[in-house]
């Protein structure tokens, strides 16, 4: 056998290996997840990976979707209203706070890039957050968790941002304000295209973690109105039992919309990101 084969052989086996391996960790809990869905209470309490003997998946649903007065699609409105504003924020700001940071040289700059990093390593405090959100009057409001969600994602943003600028020539900078371009418009009208491998990266792996994000919402946005989809979890947790049959069923529905954005942008996600790290 030529080594051409030998390596092709390898290759295949590894790769066989790698999607066995995704299949058994990612696949079996969420199969269990889906077949627990379907089943009734009683059954769905003995947590066994098999097909349910009864199929309850319409009424499972059903009550989901029913329970509290329709407070699931309630909670879809908020981490939708949540999920939007915050992502637009992130990728204008740290689109121009990682461009700004890459191109200009100098102590302010580069006390902001440690700042940036600073905020990927230092854990989020959450009683001095609350008091700082009652200060300004908006705890409890949605537009207080967007504020939280931006603060913490906007770090990791910055850094792909900054990178990628950074494989962008800076001849372009030099023609566009030669030819009398403002810096709000160079930006916008030219960099900022440029930027849409990283732009994608940021929005899908931003909304996914904000959408699913279930601690913050429970610490900064208290009161019914303001429930986010991954609180609704704890409408199926009782004093003396839980409805897995509901709560599986409730995991599933709230686990569509990420779903689906990852499997239509999982390319753009690996590409943006291998190009900020190789480009910059």
């Amino acid at each position: 056998m030529s080594t051409k084969k030998k390596v092709s052989v390898r290759k295949v086996i590894i790769e066989t290996f790698a999607v066995l391996f995704v299949l058994v960790i990612y696949g079996i809990p969420f199969s269990f997840v889906i077949l627990n869905s379907a089943k009734p209470r009683a059954e769905a309490l003995q947590f066994r990976l098999s097909f349910p003997q009864q199929f309850a998946a319409i009424e499972n649903f059903t009550e989901v979707l029913q329970t509290q007065n329709f407070m699931i699609i309630r909670a879809f409105f908020n981490s939708l209203i949540i999920t939007v504003a915050s992502v637009a924020i992130l990728v204008v700001f740290c689109a121009l706070a990682g461009f700004v940071m890459q191109r200009r040289k100098g102590k302010i700059s580069t006390i902001a890039s440690y700042l940036s990093l600073t905020g990927l390593m230092v854990p989020p405090a959450i009683v001095p957050t609350i008091w700082v959100l009652q200060f300004l009057g908006v705890f409890g409001e949605l537009s207080s968790m967007v504020m939280v969600q931006v603060v913490l994602q906007a770090p990791f943003a910055i850094m792909l941002y900054r990178s990628f600028s950074a494989s962008i020539p800076r001849e372009i900078d030099e023609a566009a304000f030669v030819d009398g371009c403002t810096s709000l418009r160079y930006f916008f009208n030219i960099m900022f295209p440029l930027l849409k491998p990283i732009t994608a990266t940021v929005v899908v792996l931003s909304a996914i973690h904000i959408y699913n994000d279930f601690a913050n919402p429970l610490y900064f946005l208290p009161g019914a109105r303001n429930v986010t989809v991954q609180l609704t979890m704890f409408n199926f947790f009782g004093q003396f039992g839980s409805a897995w049959n509901l709560l599986f069923a409730n995991v599933v529905l709230i686990s569509i919309p990420p779903l689906i954005v990852f499997i239509f942008f999982s390319k753009r996600i690996v590409s943006g990101m291998v190009a900020g790290a190789v480009k910059g």
